[in-house]
């Protein structure tokens, strides 16, 4: 069985930031122990009973890692920092929320996250949700101009 601290570690190692941002304990955790064994990488922590009182932050960061906050947040507040995490602040997310009824499968896939793993046990069952700026949008065939109603068109006539 994989840990919380284990999957997230993984991450990190996989992304190798030079910038990260945390947000709850684990995740801060996790986040020291890179920053201490990377001297070059820069850590910011946001606040978890006011994560969103940081933004907008001072640099696009590479990683954000979010654990034991969504839980403690009202549902709003919690798409805001997902959001504004996802849209100005880092390029790789990976949150981790417990099976709680404020929060669905759906609501992290409509913004744009994946689920990675299932993590914790029966007692406490957690979920793994990532967010790549590089991979969330795959390229689709039809979505060029030698596939739209007449690109013959472009720049020619306005209407």
């Amino acid at each position: 069985m994989t840990t919380v601290q284990q999957a997230l570690a993984r991450i990190i190692d996989t992304c190798q930031p030079a910038t990260l941002v945390v947000c709850g304990e684990i995740a801060g955790e996790v986040g020291d122990h890179w920053c201490r064994h990377h001297s070059e990488s820069a850590m910011t922590t946001l606040d978890t009973s006011a994560p969103n009182d940081a933004f907008p932050l001072p640099e696009t960061q590479d990683l954000a890692l979010v654990t034991n906050t969504l839980e403690h947040l009202n549902h709003d507040e919690g798409q805001v920092l997902l959001g504004q995490l996802r849209n100005y602040g880092t390029h790789q997310i990976a949150v981790v929320v417990k099976d709680c009824p404020g929060w669905s499968f759906t609501d992290f896939i409509g913004l744009g996250f994946r689920r990675q793993a299932e993590l914790g046990d029966e007692d406490s069952p957690l979920t793994l949700y990532t967010y790549n700026i590089d991979s969330y949008n795959h390229k689709r065939a039809w979505n060029n101009p030698d596939n739209w109603a007449n690109p013959e068109m472009w720049d020619k006539a306005w209407w």
